[in-house]
């Protein structure tokens, strides 16, 4: 085979191939709705079953946000706001995301929750694609009407065109104006553990 079509089949193989395609510089992954999650769980106890203790675990994809890479100097690498639509989580049951709509997150009337960072630690010299990167991640998350600084902790992983990961951290909802869930048959615990499995695409 001659020089000439050998190079014009490793240039369409670049182009097809996301990771060979990947640019050097700045740039901004946009988390995908329908390949991410947020996720809560709470201990809660139903007293009249022998305090049998279950977890509550709530679900939404109603998330957006964004990430801008520096490929070249990760250390000026940055996380947009992270805004989820907390009136979607959904639960095995519709008797408790109702209770949870209405009164005690009311996210009826405050639908919308965000997270602001505010400082990154553990941002690499240099990195590599492919590799686990472990990060603590600082800012102002804001449920209700309340904003408070939260930490969380967060493993990600760059390749090619795809950014995915996952951020978790531990909040208690008194600090954000409401009760746990109290109720004749059923107690919840004040924690809720908050976790952001996301997945985002470099943007055009």
């Amino acid at each position: 085979m001659k020089l000439v079509p050998l190079i014009a089949l490793a240039v369409v193989l670049a182009a097809w191939n996301p990771v060979a395609a990947a640019p050097a510089g700045v740039q901004r992954f946009v988390i995908l709705p329908t390949e991410s999650q947020v996720v809560y769980r709470v201990n809660e106890t139903f007293i009249f079953e022998n305090n049998r203790l279950n977890v509550a675990i709530g679900t939404t994809n109603v998330v957006q946000g964004d990430v801008t890479i520096d490929r070249t100097n990760p250390r000026n690498s940055k996380i947009g706001t992270i805004t989820v639509d907390i009136s979607q989580f959904k639960s095995d049951s519709d008797r408790r995301d109702n209770a949870i709509r209405s009164r005690w997150l009311e996210s009826r009337r405050f639908p919308i929750a965000t997270f602001t960072p505010t400082s990154i630690q553990g941002l690499p010299d240099t990195y590599t694609d492919g590799h686990d990167l472990s990060l603590q991640v600082t800012g102002n998350l804001k449920v209700r009407d309340v904003t408070k600084p939260v930490t969380f902790a967060v493993t990600l992983k760059l390749d090619g065109l795809a950014l995915a990961g996952t951020a978790t951290t531990l909040i208690k909802m008194t600090d954000f104006g409401f009760d746990p869930p109290s109720i004749l048959m059923l107690r919840a615990e004040n924690d809720v553990r908050l976790e952001l499995r996301f997945a985002a695409r470099a943007a055009p």
